[in-house]
């Protein structure tokens, strides 16, 4: 091993290790807007109430929380506590906090109803909660199209319709691409299921990619190769590797971009008033117009040396006027209960459209289908996205045929299952 690769380890293995020091917690997070802000904020609140708790915020990119940190679980090693989206895939590695927290009722009141997305099956686990609650959804550039006086498509516009108005509007304004999608499974799971995909087989285990998921797919590499949909946001990167069209979007290169409401407090700050745009919420496809929930999780890691002091912390994080003075700031949508039922969020932004994104992705979360509102609970879900991503990159890459890509993806993740002994 050169020293290059050494010294590389060495700092993986610093900011990942769990705080080995009686009294450092280390916080392993990653922002998709202003979030990590408000975390610096609440942290050094947190320790001005706790004096005799050092917490250690380590703000790093998604892409070591998506690959990074998984191998140091598997190593046993990690942060103490981190905020993540694999969160039932990774659960066998989150500590289990219910003997630890002050009011473990409390937890079950507010947290329940999501408990089952970061914890082993069958299991009554506290393992942390939901930063956020997240529906992926579309933005459009209302600038671009009001210039090429091409009408919107309306709410229960299918995803053909879009991709028409897009393309119009791409070639009146001479922007690069109509439209882009996440280099993400989750994200092109939503269009996968409103053409009739459905994942799970009737045992539970992941079932053979069927007639919807294959209709998509094909549609979404057909309309890439023309020039619909940006290729570059899926071929620049390799295997399953997170990439986000957002400043392709930000950057007034799309007409029409397919994410989800995390991005809204980040198009609000980067956008401002360099152009209008719009949420849009999920287009149509035969089956339904769906988004896929999901969000991300603050989890203890259960490898920590200060299981006491993690368990206060996420105590003091996991107070209602903590959750919602959070979610105000970062305008994200909460998944507590209490701050729920109460309502009143009062989202601290004079950014009117970003208000009215919040409002549009509210109400798209009534369109959810029961398939999409299944898989956050899954545990073969990111094994699934992980196969779709990587295939299908390969194809738009020029180096896998599509009939290949859909039996690749069938044999990757079988051999997945195969390899837990499930």
């Amino acid at each position: 091993m050169n020293k290059k690769s050494i010294l590389a380890g060495l700092a993986l293995a610093l900011l990942t290790g769990t705080a080995a020091n009686a009294g450092d917690v280390r916080v392993m997070w990653y922002s998709d807007g202003v979030e990590g802000e408000v975390m610096k904020d609440l942290v050094n609140r947190f320790m001005e109430e706790n004096p005799g708790i050092n917490v250690i915020l380590d703000n790093v990119a998604y892409s070591v929380i998506k690959e990074q940190l998984p191998v140091q679980l598997e190593a046993g090693n990690g942060p103490d506590v981190a905020r993540v989206t694999a969160i039932k895939d990774l659960a066998k590695h989150w500590l289990d906090l219910r003997p630890l927290v002050k009011d473990p009722a409390y937890w079950d009141e507010n947290f329940g109803d999501k408990a089952d997305w970061m914890r082993p099956d069958g299991s009554d686990q506290i393992s942390g909660f939901m930063t956020q609650l997240t529906l992926t959804g579309g933005f459009a550039n209302k600038t671009l199209f009001d210039q090429a006086g091409v009408e919107m498509p309306g709410p229960k516009a299918t995803w053909e319709e879009w991709a028409a108005a897009a393309k119009k509007v791409a070639d009146s304004q001479q922007v690069p691409y109509p439209m882009a999608i996440d280099r993400s499974g989750h994200r092109i799971t939503a269009p996968m299921l409103s053409y009739g995909a459905n994942y799970i087989g009737e045992d539970g285990k992941p079932a053979p990619l069927d007639q919807g998921a294959k209709d998509f797919l094909t549609k979404f590499v057909n309309w890439t190769e023309e020039g619909v949909f940006a290729k570059d946001v899926w071929v620049s990167a390799a295997g399953n590797t997170y990439r986000a069209a957002a400043d392709d979007f930000i950057n007034g290169q799309l007409a029409f971009y397919y994410s989800g409401s995390w991005q809204v407090a980040n198009l609000a700050t980067k956008i401002g008033n360099n152009f209008d745009w719009v949420a849009t919420g999920s287009p149509c496809g035969p089956a339904a117009c769906t988004g896929m929930p999901g969000g991300a999780a603050l989890v203890a890691v259960k490898y920590t040396k200060n299981p006491k002091d993690v368990a206060t912390f996420m105590d003091w994080m996991a107070q209602e006027d903590i959750v919602r003075e959070f979610s105000e700031r970062t305008l994200f949508l909460p998944a507590h209960k209490g701050v729920v039922e109460k309502g009143g969020l009062n989202f601290e932004t004079e950014n009117e459209q970003a208000k009215a994104a919040l409002g549009t992705f509210v109400e798209a979360s009534k369109s959810t289908s029961e398939t999409a509102l299944k898989l956050p609970a899954w545990r073969w879900a990111d094994t699934v996205y992980a196969a779709i991503v990587t295939r299908i990159g390969q194809t738009l890459a020029g180096e896998l045929p599509l009939e290949d890509a859909f039996a690749r993806i069938d044999a990757d993740i079988a051999q997945k299952v195969k390899d837990t002994g499930l």
